[in-house]
Order: C-alpha cells, then sequence, then structure tokens
C-alpha cells in the first residue's frame, strides 16, 4: 500500500508524468487488464454512461470491468486535453504513441523502468494486475468475482498466482483451533 500511495503521488508532479503516462498507471492499477490488453483499449471500449470498459483478452475472451470515476475522469481529461490537441486524434486507440500509432507495450515497460529508478522500487506491467488481485481479495472480494474481473477461464488458475498465505496469516489460523 505504501508503494502504491508513493507511485500515485509520483504520477501527479505534471512536470514529470504527462496526463497519457498517468492515465496508464491508474488503467494498470485500477482494471488488472494485461499489457497487452491496455494497449488494445480503444475509444469504444469505453463506455462513459455505465463507467464500464471492455476488455479484449487473451484467446478473444471479452469481459467488461467497471470503471473507479477517478479513473473515468482521468480518461475524460485525457481526451480533452493530450488527444484533442494532438495530431492523432484520430487514431481509434485510447493510448497513442508520439508517432500516433498505438502504444506499444514495450514503450510501457520502458517507462515504467524509468519511473522504477525514480520511486526505488521496482515496477512492471504484470505487477500492477498482481496488486490489482491481491488487494481485491484482501479487501474481502470473493475470488470468482476477482477472477472474472482478470479475465482467468477458472477460479483454480486465480487461486494459484494471486492467493499468497503469510506466515502470519497461517499462524493465525492455527491458533483459532
Amino acid at each position: 500500500e505504501k508503494e502504491i500511495e508513493t507511485l500515485l503521488y509520483y504520477v501527479q508532479d505534471q512536470e514529470k508524468v504527462i496526463q497519457r503516462n498517468k492515465l496508464i498507471v491508474y488503467l494498470l492499477l485500477y482494471t488488472g487488464s494485461r499489457i497487452s490488453e491496455l494497449v488494445n483499449i480503444k475509444l469504444g471500449d469505453i463506455d462513459q454512461l455505465t463507467s464500464t470498459l471492455t476488455i479484449r483478452g487473451k484467446g478473444g475472451k471479452v469481459r467488461e470491468v467497471s470503471l473507479r470515476q477517478d479513473v473515468l475522469q482521468l480518461i475524460k481529461q485525457y481526451q480533452k486535453e493530450e488527444r484533442a490537441i494532438s495530431k492523432f486524434q484520430e487514431s481509434e486507440y485510447l493510448l497513442v504513441s508520439q508517432r500516433g500509432n498505438k502504444m506499444h507495450r514495450d514503450a510501457v515497460r520502458d517507462w515504467l523502468k524509468n519511473v522504477s529508478n525514480d520511486v526505488g522500487f521496482h515496477l512492471h506491467p504484470h505487477l500492477f494486475r498482481h496488486t490489482f488481485s491481491t488487494r481485491l481479495l484482501r479487501l474481502g472480494v470473493d475470488l470468482t468475482t476477482v477472477s472474472k474481473l482478470i479475465g482467468h477461464a477458472n477460479i483454480n488458475m486465480t487461486a494459484k498466482y494471486y492467493i499468497q498465505t503469510s506466515k502470519e496469516e497461517k499462524q493465525s489460523a492455527v491458533e483459532k483451533l
């Protein structure tokens, strides 16, 4: 949680972080999307009326994720401020590179690597997906819901990758007997 706070504070600095990159952090942190899903988000995938994002995942699977209001506001702000003045405003993709193409996964990875140096801890795209899932589980969201939000075919995969039990949690469980 402390690292999330540090990162969110960092991306508020408009001299260091452009609006698009701030949006990347928020989308990764609050949608559980894979990097390939993130860069493939199209403008038409965002439903501002219902605050939902349609994510096209692995194997052509499609899922809907509710968007937090702060993420939705960032999308609107980015579209109004950066995309509106961009010479690439005609792109169907939400996130565009400086050349006008959709963002490339490597560009996101490279930027996160640079941010890692500034914030003092390692950032990579899949870490956000892991954080999204782990935070939901710790907040008491059931495994089935988390599994559906991140696009796993079954809850066993979600359990395998995202449920970690700490030594303290194991000790506490045994002490309840």
